[in-house]
């Protein structure tokens, strides 16, 4: 790559071992430069300011705020930034809401280092990349109307094992609204029972334990 400025990029995940990993993929390749480490959500944001890089490589699970929150900080700072989600976590909803709030890529740790070393290239180059399972969700899912916050909250409630009666309290609304809720959610997760909607708001990432 003589007379081009290798790629910078930075690295943001809380275990070591993945950094390492990740670390030791980016050294391996000429045009590529590996400037920074960060460790959580918040030591990304103070390190993209120092170094600026040119592809941000961030895990979706971290220690204080998550990657998306993290992500959505820092492209309000610097909006042309391009950041990679990297993460173990497959469903559609989690990718959905780190490409609306404006990552360049959604992409799970178990790819090959080739193609994440391809992906860094390309999204540099300002185009997008999806992880393949994530794009078979997204075409399962396409059709399928998103559940509202207030659906949300009321699922999280039932996941946690809470009664119409109780859910209600906790969320200072009516006990026939939240049966209204739960009607709306089964028909839009296409599920036969309340238990059916929790295991498959789970898979997609759309609330969590």
């Amino acid at each position: 790559m003589t007379g081009k400025r290798p790629i910078r990029v930075l690295t943001v995940d809380d275990h070591p071992l993945i950094r390492e990993g990740i670390a030791t993929v980016i050294r391996s390749q000429p045009d590529l430069e590996l400037v920074a480490e960060a460790s959580d959500g918040k030591e990304s944001i103070q390190l993209f300011r120092e170094v600026r890089p040119d592809v941000t490589l961030m895990d979706l699970r971290l220690p204080d705020i998550n990657g998306v929150e993290a992500m959505s900080a820092i492209r309000a700072e610097f909006p042309t930034s391009k950041i990679i989600i990297l993460t173990t976590f497959e469903g559609d909803a989690e990718a959905r809401r780190a490409l609306q709030a404006g990552a360049f890529g959604y992409l799970l740790k178990t790819m090959p280092p080739n193609e994440l070393v391809e992906a860094i290239r390309q999204v540099h180059m300002g185009k997008k990349r999806v992880a393949p399972e994530i794009g078979k969700w997204f075409a399962e899912y396409l059709s399928t109307e998103n559940l509202s916050d207030r659906e949300v909250d009321v699922l999280r409630q039932v996941a946690q094992g809470n009664g119409n009666r109780d859910i209600g309290k906790l969320l200072q609304i009516s006990e026939e609204t939240v049966k209204a809720h739960l009607k709306h959610i089964m028909e839009k997760l296409e599920a036969g029972d309340r238990t059916e909607a929790v295991t498959i708001a789970i898979r997609r990432g759309i609330i969590h334990l």
